[in-house]
């Protein structure tokens, strides 16, 4: 069976994700902050049939990275790696002239840094893969200019750089930055607390990236509502 490694996974998009893997056969190796809220997560996946590693920590730790590695190696390898973990660098959201230096600092380390740390680690057996693929999860603001969005998308713009050189540094792999888009998250709650307009679930945009691995197009950057309506 193919094994994916998916960090941010006890809630959100990560828990969506795990789970479409999961109804398709996929062997997981999870990750979250708390083992509370994680291994519950695991054990409801576990109803499939698949083989579901959890392994809480922080990814900022190198040793952690190296666990989830070490992991999928014990489940047959890494035929793909979701960096899903984010912060925000300031819950809630603030302007750039008030943007917390250590929070910013947080973000890039866990947005960026820890991504292409474990990039590193499950590189050679991504490699060994017959069919490797690296997905990071992306935002439009990253390219886009929003008000107090600032740290976050500076963040998400760097992984998506680091996403495109990968990809030209790795032509075996596929390599595939992908906007969500707005979803009904903890993490968007803790952004804007005062937004409560309605959003989808994050089950709604699982399709998109089920496609990507289905059709595997060419390493680039994806939004998930192109995907979802037949766009590349």
């Amino acid at each position: 069976m193919p094994v994916a490694i998916i960090t941010g996974a006890s809630k959100g998009l990560g828990r969506a994700l795990a789970e479409g893997l999961a109804g398709r056969g996929w062997d997981l190796v999870l990750d979250a902050r708390t083992a509370g809220a994680l291994e519950p997560a695991a054990e409801a996946l576990r109803r499939y049939g698949t083989r579901v590693t959890a392994v809480p920590g922080d990814v900022t730790r190198a040793g952690h990275r190296a666990a989830l590695a070490e992991a999928a190696w014990r489940l047959g390898g890494v035929d793909l790696l979701v960096s899903n973990a984010s912060a925000l660098g300031a819950e809630p959201l603030v302007r750039l002239d008030a943007l917390p230096v250590e929070g910013l600092r947080r973000a890039l380390e866990v947005n960026v840094v820890a991504a292409l740390g474990l990039v590193q680690e499950a590189l050679p057996l991504l490699r060994a893969s017959e069919a490797g693929a690296v997905i990071t999860v992306s935002s439009d603001a990253a390219v886009e200019a929003y008000g107090t969005w600032g740290g976050y998308g500076a963040s998400k713009a760097a992984l998506d750089q680091l996403a495109a050189v990968l990809a030209a540094e790795e032509p075996g792999l596929r390599v595939w930055a992908v906007d969500p888009g707005d979803m009904a998250t903890d993490l968007y709650a803790a952004a804007v607390p005062d937004d409560d307009g309605p959003r989808p679930d994050p089950v709604a945009v699982v399709p998109a990236f089920l496609r990507l691995l289905d059709e595997r197009p060419a390493s680039g950057w994806y939004a998930a509502s192109g995907l979802l309506e037949g766009r590349r």
